[in-house]
């Protein structure tokens, strides 16, 4: 299908950007497009404008800064999972870019839009929130931090303001003695997830002192296992972390749809949790 008729602005500032995005309610942003190129031609998005941001350098990049690492929202997939810093800092984040549709899309598609778009069947938001992640929202009026928790609101909708830019996310440094793993069960290698789990693991004297569990596609927007995450505290690697893992599907509202059903992408958290954290955790 043909897109509706819409105006096209390509400012050459993120401030300019802004006041492009103010001036009109219904504009959009563009980044990469991969999500929203597809919403356009379909009929399913109906923007007056778009706002095309992907010359502005400002909003690239990977950087340490020092007690965290901070993303820009136009750094593709690609340089995400290549990223020497994200390796080296925040591991999870570059092993869930491998898990993102195929290499065509990684080298287009954004790590801001991805968040943006609030899909809850996306790799990254997950991950996002099990690291605590902070994402800034730029404006006319300046910057605004808006912790993980709270930028996901419902499907595809999240907390950002009329005229608002992502402009980038902090990753808060675990430091030593973290484990990380994701989990992702698919129809195949390019599909969204059924449900996918990302875990990251800090181990003390043989035990779990700590977890952290986002869950993909398992309600509206993604969610932390908050449950399980309580249930594993403490508890030694064996069968124990197989009985803290069933806690995983706890407080979920998974959605029914053609792949699968609720009480089958349950069963799946537990069973992909219980195989993230025994892999975050080191144990065989």
């Amino acid at each position: 299908m043909i897109p509706a008729q819409f105006d096209y602005v390509r400012p050459d500032s993120l401030a300019e950007a802004c006041q492009a995005l103010a001036a009109d309610e219904e504009a959009k942003v563009l980044a990469g497009g991969q999500s929203l190129m597809p919403l356009l031609r379909l009929r399913l998005s109906y923007p007056s404008k778009l706002v095309d941001v992907g010359r502005l350098a400002e909003l690239k990049g990977v950087h340490d800064r020092g007690d965290h690492v901070r993303i820009g929202a136009m750094t593709t997939h690609d340089e995400v999972l290549r990223s020497p810093v994200l390796a080296a800092e925040c591991p999870l984040l570059a092993l869930a870019a491998t898990h993102v549709a195929d290499p065509a899309i990684r080298h287009r598609g954004t790590f801001g839009g991805s968040l943006a778009h609030a899909d809850p069947a996306g790799d990254l938001p997950a991950v996002v929130l099990a690291l605590d992640g902070v994402l800034v929202a730029a404006s006319a009026q300046g910057e605004r931090e808006i912790p993980a928790a709270e930028f996901f609101v419902d499907y595809l909708e999240t907390s950002l303001r009329q005229g608002e830019i992502l402009s980038g996310v902090r990753i808060p440094k675990l430091g030593r003695g973290w484990g990380f793993h994701y989990e992702k069960f698919r129809r195949t290698a390019q599909a969204w997830a059924i449900v996918g789990v990302a875990v990251a693991v800090r181990r003390s004297n043989g035990s779990i002192a700590e977890a952290r569990i986002g869950l993909t596609n398992m309600a509206a927007t993604p969610l932390r296992a908050r449950a399980a995450e309580a249930a594993l505290q403490g508890v030694e690697l064996g069968d124990q972390v197989r009985q803290a893992c069933e806690e995983a599907a706890a407080d979920t509202s998974p959605p029914a749809d053609l792949h699968a059903q609720p009480d089958y992408r349950r069963h799946l958290a537990r069973v992909l949790t219980h195989r993230a954290v025994r892999t975050a955790a080191g144990s065989p």
